[in-house]
């Protein structure tokens, strides 16, 4: 059964603002940013998506134990983040319209944290704000059968993933089908649903966004239960992925330099290679321009090379 929500104008002018920039990054050959600009907003997600659950740990902190280095805080801030590093370094292993992927997701997450972590809860529950109830979940009994009537949304609509992946995020909120980890798990898998398709959003931070609005985050989850129908929430996350998007073509609005060219193309893990190879990739570069940027590869250690003239042939140094 399709969940509640309906297609406004507000959401219209979005989704089409959310394509001309998925479109504009396409084109300046952003959809997989520099390593710096990859690790730097994976940082960013996790730092950001377990900040909104109250982790008290800061960016610098959450960026020494990527690096594996000690940190001093709590142990569970610092299992939270451990285990959100392990679940986002492998982000592009999970399968999007899988409920058994989505249970070891929520596990690797949880592992810890949670008694029950990759199991659907089996007792109810509701999120208090003071001493009322601002949201009653549906009862247990039904949690596993609603998740998976979801999954088969996703599968079997022809909506476009940008709407469905938002009503999938609302959605989890709503049957919060754990006992713990029902927020980032709707972030994260948001992502999963978003990148299967427009890769470019393994390395958006959105959850930076949310973060920095997190009243407003809940106000539309709040709006949305009230109407009982997730069309507020949908216009909400929307704003915030074309946000998101807008800052990382700021970010990299600037020319191309030789090793942006380098970084793009090794990314795609070639093991050998020519000019003409390289020149395919970029179009608007001359042959001469193609031979400084390999010869930069080289000097920088990037690539090695065999061959002479057109013959030549080169290899990224592993």
């Amino acid at each position: 059964m399709k969940p509640p929500y309906e297609i406004t104008s507000i959401t219209l002018k979005l989704i089409s603002s959310i394509s001309e920039k998925i479109g504009e990054i396409n084109a300046k050959y952003l959809p997989r940013p520099s390593p710096v600009l990859r690790k730097k907003n994976k940082i960013k997600t996790i730092h950001s998506s377990l900040k909104i659950e109250g982790n008290s740990l800061s960016e610098e902190q959450v960026t020494a134990l990527v690096q594996n280095k000690r940190v001093i805080g709590s142990k569970k801030d610092i299992l939270e983040v451990n285990n959100a590093i392990q679940v986002y370094d492998k982000i592009g292993s999970y399968k999007a319209f899988s409920v058994k992927s989505f249970l070891a997701a929520h596990k690797t997450l949880m592992q810890g944290l949670a008694e029950k972590a990759g199991v659907f809860r089996t007792e109810e529950v509701g999120i208090f704000e003071g001493s009322n109830i601002a949201h009653l979940a549906p009862p247990a009994k039904y949690v596993e059968s609603q998740v998976k009537s979801l999954f088969e949304y996703l599968i079997q609509s022809d909506e476009l993933i940008l709407i469905k992946s938002c009503v999938f995020h609302y959605e989890i909120e709503f049957i919060h089908p754990f006992i713990d980890g029902n927020g980032r798990m709707g972030r994260l898998w948001q992502t999963v649903l978003l990148m299967n398709e427009h890769p470019v959003f393994e390395f958006i931070p959105f959850e930076t966004l949310i973060s920095n609005s997190h009243a407003d985050y809940y106000n539309a989850l709040a709006e949305s239960d009230k109407a009982g129908k997730s069309t507020k929430f949908i216009e909400y996350i929307l704003d915030i992925i074309d946000r998101s998007l807008k800052e990382l073509l700021e970010l990299s609005s600037k020319k191309l330099t030789s090793l942006d060219r380098l970084e793009y193309f090794l990314s795609s893990n070639k093991k050998e290679f020519s000019r003409k190879d390289f020149m395919n990739v970029f179009k608007d570069i001359s042959s001469a321009t193609a031979s400084r940027d390999l010869k930069k590869g080289i000097e920088l250690n990037l690539l090695t090379k065999s061959g002479n003239k057109n013959n030549t042939i080169y290899k990224p140094v592993v």
